[in-house]
């Protein structure tokens, strides 16, 4: 036993405002519950034990009353003085600790190690148990001192814990709101292929404004649409769903893309409450073979052949949405059956601290297995930009025409 650890008899006088500094810097460095039990274990074999575990509960499991079972989690320190308690003492312990709400100190005597200290505290915060730690040392018992030492441990682990738990369970909520939100596209007519993918950004940024849309039209023809609000959080997921409500409405008048760009500026620029957004059409016609597109402040879509070499379409930039600016033009493209039509939002292609041109060309330089179908063909792009190193949601579709049925 080192004789610098809290409690022992060259150790009387140690800092506990000093140790609880290092367990505030040791516990805690994220919102991932088996790090922060590994943390703790790590800490406590660091400074006061020989061997630590760290059990929890279920995240959902967390509870006032400790009546669901306990996951082993995290181990640190000699393994054999764990091992030699795996079974029912170890259990019972930490369920006694669980049980009288407060630690609990015991002793075992084992073949291989003689007389084991033991000291179990529970893991609890704001009237929830998340668990128990189990503090182990061989041929000493625990001070009062280093007793207090575990259980300020035991407390801080908690609390982040209880941190982890509340953020998991808030972003689960706002992840499932945004998907009442970003609902799936309409579907387009039989003669448009199509696949679309969206993929929250990391674990930092809850909800965003990135929106796809597909509009069917006359005449066979399909509008499709693909947007992104300024900003993060709630306030741009509600309103990215009052844009796309809008484009909806204004796309069934049936106008050319760039006039229905100006539609929804002047109509959302009077709201003064909403954010700008930008935003792209494609208005698919497949008899034609040709796509109409009209852009506000969006990226360029870019254009697969059948041999998987890519290009960006150039495509006039007019203002973002709900400026009140107005100013959008028309460009057309002929497209055949072969070609793959691709429209993102910026978190696909954009990195930190790298030009947006840079970061379109990586795309346009992409050269894709030919013969995949429209949603392979989107997973391989997703899957070869790394879109895992994101720090932006990505919204994208891919479309193909495809020859009408006669029938």
């Amino acid at each position: 036993m080192d004789g610098d650890r809290v409690g022992g008899s060259e150790a009387g006088a140690t800092d506990r405002f000093a140790l609880a500094e290092r367990a505030v810097s040791a516990i805690g460095s994220t919102l991932d519950e088996r790090r922060t039990a590994a943390e703790c274990a790590r800490f406590l074999v660091d400074e006061l034990c020989d061997a630590a575990a760290v059990d929890l509960f279920a995240q959902d499991e967390a509870r006032p009353a400790p009546h669901g079972m306990l996951h082993p989690m995290a181990a640190e320190g000699r393994k054999e003085l764990l091992d030699s308690l795996r079974t029912a003492p170890r259990e019972d312990v930490m369920v006694r600790a669980l049980d009288a709400g407060h630690p609990i100190t015991t002793s075992f005597t084992t073949n291989d190690h003689g007389v084991l200290a033991a000291l179990s505290v529970p893991l609890t915060a704001w009237g929830k148990a998340y668990g128990a730690l189990l503090a182990i040392r061989e041929g000493r018992s625990f001070g009062d001192e280093e007793a207090a030492a575990v259980h300020y441990a035991a407390r801080l682990t908690a609390a982040h814990l209880h941190h982890a738990v509340e953020h998991h369970r808030l972003r689960t909520t706002a992840l499932n709101l945004q998907q009442v939100l970003l609902t799936e596209p309409s579907r387009p007519h039989p003669n448009v292929e199509m696949a679309t993918r969206y993929l929250p950004a990391g674990t930092g940024t809850l909800v965003g404004g990135d929106w796809f849309e597909a509009v069917r039209l006359h005449y066979g023809r399909t509008l499709l649409v693909i947007g992104d609000v300024m900003g993060h959080g709630l306030d741009a997921a509600v309103d990215m769903n009052a844009y796309r409500s809008m484009l909806r409405y204004v796309a069934s008048t049936d106008l050319p893309p760039h006039r229905i760009l100006r539609q929804m500026d002047t109509a959302m620029s009077e709201e003064h409450n909403r954010r700008p957004a930008t935003c792209l059409l494609a208005l698919l016609d497949p008899d034609r073979g040709t796509a109409a597109f009209a852009g506000a402040g969006h990226l360029p879509p870019a254009v697969f052949h059948r041999d998987g070499v890519g290009e960006l379409i150039p495509v006039p930039v007019g203002p973002p949405l709900g400026t009140g600016l107005a100013d959008y033009e028309m460009t057309t493209l002929a497209l055949t059956p072969e070609d793959t039509l691709v429209m993102f939002t910026d978190g696909l292609v954009e990195r930190r601290g790298e030009d947006i041109d840079v970061s379109l060309a990586r795309l346009a330089r992409l050269r894709l297995h030919p013969g995949q179908g429209v949603s392979r063909l989107l997973d391989d792009i997703v899957l070869r930009l790394h879109v895992q190193e994101a720090e932006d949601d990505v919204a994208a579709i891919a479309a193909r025409l495809r020859p009408r049925n006669p029938a």
